[in-house]
C-alpha cells in the first residue's frame, strides 16, 4: 500500500515539475543559451525535487497532519487555555528559527545580525500561534484581525528605510515553509474540531494567515530598531565549466547541509510529540509507528526537495535572470515571467498539501485542483508585476498598498470560510520555490540593469503571498454568488409546488 501510495506521489510529482522544467529547458537552449553543465545540474534538481516532493507529501500525510490535529484537539479538550497557548507559542517559535529560506534571505543582506534577525521573526510566529489560538477559542473574526495588524504594518513602514521594506514583507512570507505549513494548519483544524459546531470548519483555517501577517510586523519592528547594508550581490560567472563528477559533488555536499537544516526544524516537533504521546496521547503502537515512518519520509523528502532547489534551481533562476534583462528586447522577460509564475508554483510542495487539506476537510466542496489553479493565476500575475516593476523602476509600495487593500475589503464581503482560505493560501504560495528560483531570477535581471536588489528584487515572494489572496477570494465571490442563486431557485421551487393547485375531474 505504501509502494502504491508513493509511487502516486512521484506520479502527482513529475505533473508538476515536468512544465517548469521544460520552460527552462526551452529557455537554456534559445534566448538565454548556457553551458550544458548548468543544464545538467539542473535536469538533475529536478529528479531531486520530484523524489522529495513526492517522500515529503507522503509523510505529511502519515505524519505531520495527524499530529497537528491529535495535538491540537487534546490541548483543547484539556480545558487549560495556558497550556494551550504555551504549546502554541513554544511550536511557533521552534518551527520558524531553523526555516532554512529565512536564514538564506537574511545571508543576502549586509549589515544585518542574522540571529537577532531569525530570532525576531521566530518570537512573532509564536505570538501569531497564540493569537491564532485565542481566535479559534473565542471566535473572533479573523478579517478584523487581518486588518487591524495590517494597518499597524503599513503604519510602522513609515518609520523603517524604504529599502527595508520588501525584506519585512518577504519574512512574512517566507515563515510558513513546506514543513511548517501542513503541521500549522492541521494544529488550527485539531483545535477547532473540538467545538464540533457548524463553525468550526471555517474557523480552522486562517493560522497560516496570521503567521505571514504577524511575522512582518516582527521584522517591522525590527527594522526600526536596525540599519542595513546595500545588498553587495553581482552578476554570476557563467565561464566556469564542470565536468560530470564535480557536478555530483555538488549535490552531495549539499546533502547533508540540509539534512541538518531539516532535523533542526523536524526535531523539537518530534520531541513535543513524543511527550503528548507518552502523558496524554497514548496511541497505539502501530498508529505510533506509522507516524514516526510518516516524519522519517518528510526528513527524507524535504532535505532531498532543498538540495534540488539550492542546487540546481537558486543559479540557474539568477542566470535565467540575467540573460533576459540583458537582451535588446528584455521586454520579453514580462510574459516569460508570466508563464514562469504560473508553473513553478505547481512545484511548491506546501501548496500541494494545502490544496488537498482544504478538499478534504471541505468535503470535496472545493477542489483541490481549483485552489491550484487560482493560486497558479495570481503567482503568474505576482511574477510578471515584478518583472513589469524593474523594467519600469516601479515603487515596492505602488502595487502592494492597493493589493492588500482590496483584499482586506474582499474579506468583509466572501464567505467566512473564503478568507481563512485565501490568505492560508497565499502564505504557503511564497515557499522554496518563490525564494529559490523567482527571487535570484529578479536578483539576476538587477544586477544586469544595474538596481538594488534590496529595494527592487527582493520583496518578489512578498507579492507573490498576495495575489493568490485576490484570485481565491473571487473564487469566493463566484462560490456566493452561485450558492445564492441556487437557494433563490430552490425557494422558487418550493413556492411554485407550495401553491400548486391539483385539479380533481370526476368522470362520474
Amino acid at each position: 500500500m505504501v509502494n502504491n501510495g508513493l509511487l502516486g506521489k512521484m506520479l502527482e510529482a513529475v505533473k508538476s515539475i515536468c512544465p517548469i522544467a521544460i520552460i527552462v529547458i526551452i529557455l537554456s537552449l534559445t534566448i538565454v543559451p548556457l553551458d550544458w553543465t548548468y543544464i545538467v545540474v539542473f535536469l538533475i534538481a529536478c529528479v531531486f525535487l520530484i523524489l522529495g516532493m513526492s517522500f515529503f507529501t507522503m509523510g505529511a500525510d502519515t505524519a505531520m497532519i495527524p499530529v497537528g490535529q491529535n495535538i491540537g484537539s487534546q490541548l483543547s479538550k484539556s480545558n487549560k487555555i495556558w497550556l494551550l497557548l504555551l504549546c502554541a507559542f513554544i511550536l511557533g517559535t521552534v518551527v520558524t528559527i531553523a526555516e532554512p529560506d529565512l536564514t538564506i534571505i537574511a545571508s543576502q543582506v549586509n549589515g544585518l545580525n542574522q540571529w537577532v534577525y531569525l530570532i525576531s521573526i521566530s518570537i512573532g510566529l509564536g505570538v501569531a500561534m497564540v493569537l491564532a489560538s485565542l481566535r479559534i477559542i473565542y471566535k473572533i473574526n479573523l478579517n478584523i484581525l487581518l486588518t487591524i495588524i495590517y494597518t499597524l504594518v503599513f503604519i510602522l513602514a513609515i518609520f523603517i528605510p524604504s529599502s527595508l521594506a520588501p525584506l519585512c514583507f518577504d519574512s512574512g512570507a517566507l515563515t510558513t515553509g513546506p514543513v511548517s505549513v501542513p503541521f500549522i494548519l492541521a494544529f488550527g483544524v485539531g483545535i477547532a474540531a473540538v467545538r464540533g459546531n457548524k463553525s468550526s470548519q471555517d474557523d480552522g483555517f486562517g493560522l497560516i494567515a496570521l503567521c505571514s501577517a504577524v511575522t512582518i510586523l516582527a521584522a517591522m519592528i525590527l527594522g526600526c530598531f536596525v540599519t542595513v547594508g546595500s545588498s553587495s550581490l553581482t552578476a554570476t560567472d557563467t565561464t566556469t565549466t564542470l565536468n560530470f563528477g564535480q557536478i555530483i559533488l555538488q549535490f552531495l555536499t549539499e546533502l547533508p547541509l540540509e539534512l541538518k537544516n531539516v532535523a533542526l526544524i523536524l526535531l523539537p516537533i518530534i520531541a513535543f510529540f513524543l511527550i503528548f504521546q507518552i502523558f496524554v496521547l497514548k496511541l497505539p503502537k502501530q498508529k505510533l509507528a506509522n507516524i514516526m515512518i510518516g516524519f522519517l519520509y518528510c526528513f527524507i523528502g524535504i532535505s532531498i526537495f532543498f538540495v534540488g532547489v539550492n542546487v540546481g534551481f537558486l543559479p540557474i533562476g539568477r542566470l535565467i535572470g540575467e540573460g533576459l534583462a540583458g537582451l535588446s528586447y528584455n521586454w520579453i522577460l514580462v510574459p516569460l515571467c508570466l508563464i514562469i509564475g504560473f508553473f513553478i508554483i505547481l512545484a511548491e510542495p506546501a501548496i500541494l498539501v494545502l490544496a488537498k487539506q482544504i478538499e478534504k476537510i471541505t468535503e470535496g466542496k472545493i477542489k483541490a485542483t481549483t485552489i491550484r489553479l487560482c493560486v497558479c493565476l495570481g503567482v503568474a500575475a505576482s511574477v510578471g508585476f515584478c518583472a513589469l516593476r524593474l523594467l519600469l523602476n516601479i515603487s515596492f509600495y505602488w502595487f502592494l498598498v492597493p493589493s492588500y487593500a482590496i483584499a482586506i475589503i474582499l474579506s468583509f464581503i466572501v464567505p467566512k470560510m473564503f478568507t481563512g482560505i485565501s490568505f492560508d493560501c497565499g502564505g504557503a504560495s511564497a515557499g522554496s520555490m518563490g525564494s529559490t528560483f523567482v527571487l535570484p531570477l529578479m536578483i539576476g535581471a538587477c544586477s544586469v540593469l544595474g538596481l538594488e536588489p534590496m529595494s527592487m528584487a527582493f520583496g518578489a515572494t512578498a507579492y507573490i503571498a498576495l495575489t493568490p489572496i485576490i484570485t481565491l477570494q473571487i473564487l469566493g465571490l463566484i462560490y456566493k454568488i452561485g450558492e445564492a442563486r441556487k437557494l433563490a431557485t430552490e425557494d422558487a421551487m418550493a413556492a411554485i409546488i407550495g401553491g400548486k393547485t391539483i385539479q380533481v375531474i370526476d368522470y362520474d
